[in-house]
């Protein structure tokens, strides 16, 4: 029995021009779970007997993305067992590769979200999930500690009340620089986070220089980085990098998320043996071909995963 991902490449592979779309639905929008109730149910407060899931889709394109990391290097479900557990990770792909695709989403529900993530409430005989919100509260903050830096400065200045200083986060957020300077402005922006530079101590009367430490990786380099884009203007988004340097290792484009603000609905992107895919599991047809890679006017992310060491 062939897994979902190796149906999607066999059909990138045997794809006629006349019809892009992968031949069925994959993760599509919402979900519901029968549950089967046995005697013991009738005593259960409230009573339910199927759960309804709305507004999936500040889950739906991370989740078919992280699916398509763990298919692309062997090793990759082994390190990510060590944030995730071994457990989820063999759940997930076991879910996917049999379309239990709203299982899938309860999966990472119950697993990896906080209860004040999300709304619920029972509606007769129905509990109904709503994730209508930010998709990267939904998921990118729930990533353990996978992408968590941290970087150290010094200030030169001995009489500075903070002279060391240690930021740590555990989620990467780029801001767009505030002055446009020539060149790839992702690139520069990811360079202002991870590298090392001096500057002008901030504290009050200080006066003296800052040197900051190269940006480190506080577990090591993640198989994946997630690149928050979502307070970037579409005008700075006329080139992004199929590449980038984090913390002496190279990253490779994967794919991006995607946000319609008028529809407040999200989408994804992403490639396989370099074939660009959409993703949009509001849509009948969900998955699509592309003839060529998107356009990335709308971003909401940007994925990157760890190149193979030769």
């Amino acid at each position: 029995m062939k897994t979902l991902f190796e149906e999607i490449k066999a059909s990138i592979k045997n794809n006629y021009n006349q019809d892009r779309s992968f031949w069925r639905p994959v993760l599509p929008w919402g979900g519901v779970f029968t549950i089967k109730a046995g005697r013991k149910a009738v005593s259960c407060t409230p009573l339910y007997v199927e759960i309804r899931l709305k507004n999936t889709c500040t889950i739906d394109g991370f989740l078919m993305l992280l699916y398509v990391i763990l298919n692309e290097n062997e090793n990759f479900p082994r390190e990510l067992s060590l944030h995730f557990g071994r457990e989820f990770v063999d759940c997930f792909l076991y879910l996917m590769d049999t379309y239990s695709f709203t299982t899938v989403k309860l999966l990472w529900i119950w697993d990896k979200m906080e209860k004040q993530q999300y709304k619920s409430e029972v509606h007769k005989a129905s509990l109904i999930i709503d994730l209508f919100g930010n998709e990267h509260d939904n998921f990118t903050k729930n990533l353990e500690n996978l992408m968590s830096t941290i970087q150290e400065s010094y200030c030169s200045n001995w009489r500075c009340p903070t002279r060391v200083q240690e930021d740590q986060q555990r989620t990467i957020n780029i801001n767009p620089p505030q002055e446009i300077p020539h060149g790839n402005l992702i690139r520069l922006a990811v360079d202002e986070l991870f590298c090392s530079k001096i500057e002008l101590c901030e504290e009050h009367g200080c006066g003296g220089l800052r040197e900051f430490s190269q940006r480190i990786f506080c577990h090591g380099a993640p198989p994946f980085v997630v690149l928050n884009m979502q307070h970037w203007k579409s005008e700075d988004l006329a080139y992004v990098p199929y590449y980038l340097d984090l913390s002496d290792h190279k990253y490779l484009l994967e794919g991006a998320t995607l946000f319609n603000k008028e529809e407040h609905h999200y989408s994804a992107a992403f490639q396989i043996d370099g074939h660009w895919m959409h993703y949009d599991g509001l849509r009948n047809v969900n998955l699509i071909l592309l003839n060529k890679p998107p356009e990335f006017l709308l971003l909401s992310s940007l994925v990157y995963i760890r190149a193979t060491e030769k």
